[in-house]
C-alpha cells in the first residue's frame, strides 16, 4: 500500500461569536457573510499561499437553508474572491460539522487528490434556529426507533444526568463557572482575540465592530447558577450556565499536505494523527466523544495518558463530564479546555469544530513538552467524533 501523505493544519481563524437572536450581534449580518470574512482573514494572514492552488473548499452548516444554504463551500469561495477553478461543497454533521470539513478535505490531502484546502463552518442560530423546517420521519416515534427526547439537545442531556446520578448539577454548575472563568483569563491574557477576525456590524445605533465574543459572563457566581431556571424539565439539572447558549458565528482553517506547506513557506501548526467518528442512542447524543475517542486512539496506537491537551467542545457540562469520569480525569484537570469553552464562548453548532483546532493549536505553540492533542464534540442525533493532533513544536523535554 503506499504510504499515505502528511496531513498538517497550517491555520485557523474564526470570527467572533454572537449571541443569537434578535439582540444580538449579528441579527443584521448574513451567514454567508460571516464565513467569507473569516476566509478572507485567513488568507490575509497567510500571504504566501496562492489563491489558484487552493484544491477545494468545504464549509459546513447544520440548517442549510436561505443565506445558509446553496452549496456553501462553492459560494462562499467565489464571495471571498477565490479564482472560479476553486471548486466547494457543503457538508452537515450537525455540531461536528467544521470538524467533518477538516477531516474529509484532510483525507483528500491524505489520499494525495488536494494538496491544500481550506474547510470551515458557519451556523447563524438567530435566523436559522436548529432543525428549523426539518421534517423527521414519522417512523422514528411510531416504531421507537429513537426515543422523542432525542430531537430535543437539552433533554438529551438531562437524560445523561439520569443515567450517572454522580454527576450533580453542583458539579456541572462548577464546570459551567471554571468555563466562564477561565475564558475571561485567557482574554485578559491576550490568547484568543490573535485568531479573531473583526466582522463590521449594521444596528439600530449605527455601524459597529465585533472584535470578541459576546456571550461570555465573567461576572457567574454558584450561587447565581443555583437560581437558574432549568427550562427542559421541572426541577432539572440542565440550565443556561452550564450549557452553550445559541450562537452566531463562523470558522475557517487553512490544511495542507506537509510538503505542500514546505514547498510555500507555511508552518505546520499541527500534525493529523488519526480521527474517528461513532454513533450512540441518540438520547444520550452526550456520550458520543467516548467511543469516537476510544476508536481513534486505537487507529493512532495512542492511550489516553499520551493526550497533553483536549479541547472538548462544551454543549452542556454534563456531557464534558461524562468524559471525563470514562477517562479518569479530573474534573478541574489543566489539560482540559485551558481557555474555557462553549458554555462561555458560545456554540455555533457546525463552526464549533474548527474553534476547537484554533485554540489547541496556539495551546500546542506555549506547550513544547506536550506531543499529543485531541479535539472532540458530541453530535446531534446520538454521534460523536474525535480528532488526535500532533504537536509539531514538541521538544521531549518535561516543563
Amino acid at each position: 500500500m503506499a504510504e499515505r501523505t502528511e496531513v498538517v493544519f497550517v491555520d485557523g481563524v474564526r470570527t467572533p461569536f454572537g449571541r443569537a437572536g434578535e439582540k444580538g450581534m449579528y441579527w443584521n449580518t448574513r451567514a454567508d457573510d460571516l464565513v467569507v470574512k473569516a476566509i478572507i482573514g485567513l488568507l490575509e494572514r497567510n500571504p504566501s499561499v496562492p489563491k489558484d492552488r487552493i484544491d477545494e473548499v468545504a464549509i459546513a452548516a447544520t440548517t442549510q437553508q436561505g443565506d445558509q444554504g446553496l452549496t456553501l463551500g462553492r459560494t462562499a469561495a467565489l464571495l471571498a474572491g477565490l479564482p472560479k477553478s476553486v471548486p466547494g461543497f457543503a457538508i452537515d454533521r450537525m455540531c461536528a460539522g467544521a470538524m467533518t470539513s477538516v477531516t474529509t478535505l484532510g483525507s483528500g490531502i491524505g489520499f494525495g487528490a488536494y494538496d491544500l484546502v481550506i474547510a470551515g463552518g458557519v451556523e447563524h442560530m438567530g435566523r436559522h434556529p436548529m432543525g428549523l423546517d426539518a421534517d423527521p420521519n414519522p417512523r422514528f416515534l411510531s416504531e421507537r426507533l429513537v426515543s422523542p427526547d432525542a430531537l430535543n439537545m437539552g433533554n438529551t442531556a438531562e437524560r445523561i444526568h439520569d443515567r450517572f446520578p454522580h454527576l450533580t448539577k453542583e458539579r456541572a454548575d462548577r464546570f459551567g463557572l471554571r468555563s466562564q472563568q477561565k475564558v475571561a483569563a485567557a482574554y485578559a491574557a491576550g490568547q484568543i482575540q490573535p485568531d479573531l477576525v473583526s466582522v463590521a456590524l449594521r444596528t439600530d445605533a449605527g455601524w459597529g465592530l465585533a472584535t470578541q465574543d459576546e456571550g461570555m459572563r465573567p461576572e457567574t457566581t454558584m450561587e447565581g447558577l443555583a437560581g437558574l431556571k432549568t427550562p427542559f424539565r421541572p426541577h432539572g439539572r440542565v440550565t443556561a450556565g452550564n450549557a452553550s447558549p445559541l450562537t452566531d458565528g463562523a470558522t475557517a482553517s487553512l490544511l495542507a499536505s506537509a510538503e505542500t506547506a514546505k514547498e510555500l513557506g507555511l508552518r505546520a501548526k499541527m500534525r493529523m494523527v488519526s480521527f474517528a467518528f461513532a454513533g450512540v442512542e441518540p438520547e444520550i447524543m452526550g456520550l458520543g466523544p467516548v467511543p469516537s475517542t476510544e476508536k481513534a486512539l486505537r487507529k493512532a496506537g495512542l492511550s489516553i495518558t499520551d493526550i497533553g491537551l483536549f479541547e472538548l467542545n462544551e454543549a452542556f457540562a454534563v456531557q464534558v463530564l461524562s468524559f471525563l469520569d470514562h477517562f479518569g480525569i479530573e474534573d478541574d484537570d489543566t489539560r482540559v479546555n485551558p481557555w474555557g469553552g462553549a458554555i462561555a464562548i458560545g456554540h455555533p453548532l457546525a463552526a464549533s469544530g474548527v474553534r476547537l483546532m484554533i485554540q489547541l493549536a496556539r495551546q500546542f505553540e506555549q506547550h513544547p513538552e506536550v506531543r499529543y492533542g485531541l479535539t472532540a464534540m458530541c453530535v446531534g442525533l446520538g454521534q460523536g467524533g474525535t480528532v488526535i493532533w500532533e504537536n509539531p513544536n514538541y521538544t521531549g523535554k518535561k516543563k
